[in-house]
């Protein structure tokens, strides 16, 4: 079977694509690895795009998407992508249980959580070290928890850990937080979240849980012991890139496009915040979505002619 369309990765980006796509009558299908919503799975509550003036739980804006995409008759099924070929008369996705052919591909794989890699945190994965407050943070009801970061991120989980947690500490290593200013005001009017600012986690201790974590101050240089039962981390984001020709990444593997998410190689695009771009929004992906998707048709069209 030659699909028109492969759309690999299901965050909000993807499914945009695969609506539009499918949509156009095209034979779409999206290959996700695991779980469709992407990092909107990680999102309580969703209140900056545009028609949703009450919010929506990221879960649920998935879920739609998914659904939608459904709609429109395109094929989902979940697997990783190991390898794609391009250097034939149509392209072929390889993953680790099958090969497909395509006319051509939309990369939407997005990001995943980078970690501090310090003593402890591999070790304490699921056992006080998290990346998710969303996933977690029941299991911290009336604890004392540390976050890691200073960006949107880092606050957006810390606001919503204050709904559970006895005292959250966010650790941020620059003297004053990245995060908007909206997000800010936010965790002012947090009672039980406080900020060591200019400071970096050494390594993080237990026995069979988090106990304490060692901070460093980066000025200073001087250690303090913090007791934690919980280090939620959100430092930043590595582009999912791995299995990628190296000619369409830029310096830090993010894929460069141009406006309409062409890559350099002839029919295969990329969306969402896997781009090299300024502004990774959930509004940025899904308009990048719909003009990858775009752009596709009119690739497929064009080979028609």
């Amino acid at each position: 079977m030659i699909y028109d369309v492969i759309v690999i990765g299901g965050g909000p980006s993807g499914l945009s694509a695969t609506i539009y796509s499918s949509r156009a009558k095209l034979k779409t299908l999206l290959i996700e690895k695991n779980a469709c919503g992407g990092q909107l799975l990680m999102i309580d509550s969703i209140d900056n795009y545009p028609g949703f003036n009450e919010g929506i739980g990221g879960f649920d804006f998935a879920v739609k998407l998914e659904r939608q995409a459904r709609d429109f008759n395109a094929e989902l099924i979940y697997d990783e992508v190991v390898s794609i070929e391009y250097n034939c008369f149509f392209k072929r996705v390889i993953t680790k249980n099958s090969l497909y052919e395509t006319k051509t591909i939309i990369i939407a794989t997005g990001t995943f959580i980078r970690k501090m890699n310090v003593p402890g945190e591999s070790e304490f994965i699921g056992k006080g070290v998290s990346f998710c407050a969303i996933c977690d943070a029941p299991f911290y009801r009336d604890k004392n928890v540390l976050v890691i970061g200073g960006g949107d991120s880092a606050i957006q989980e810390a606001v919503y850990l204050s709904r559970f947690a006895k005292r959250i500490t966010v650790i941020h290593r620059r003297n004053n937080l990245k995060a908007m200013k909206i997000f800010q005001e936010r965790i002012a009017l947090c009672q039980n979240i406080s900020v060591l600012y200019n400071s970096v986690v050494k390594e993080i201790l237990g026995k069979d849980f988090v106990e304490k974590v060692v901070v460093t101050n980066i000025k200073t240089h001087e250690d303090k012991c913090l007791s934690a039962d919980g280090v939620f981390v959100f430092i930043g984001l590595i582009p999912n890139t791995l299995f990628l020709p190296s000619a369409i990444l830029d310096e830090a593997n993010y894929i460069i496009t141009d406006e309409n998410m062409n890559t350099s190689i002839f029919g295969i695009f990329a969306c969402g915040d896997i781009r090299k771009k300024r502004l990774r929004q959930i509004v940025t992906a899904i308009s990048d979505g719909a003009q990858a998707a775009i752009s596709a048709q009119n690739y497929v069209e064009a080979q028609k002619s």
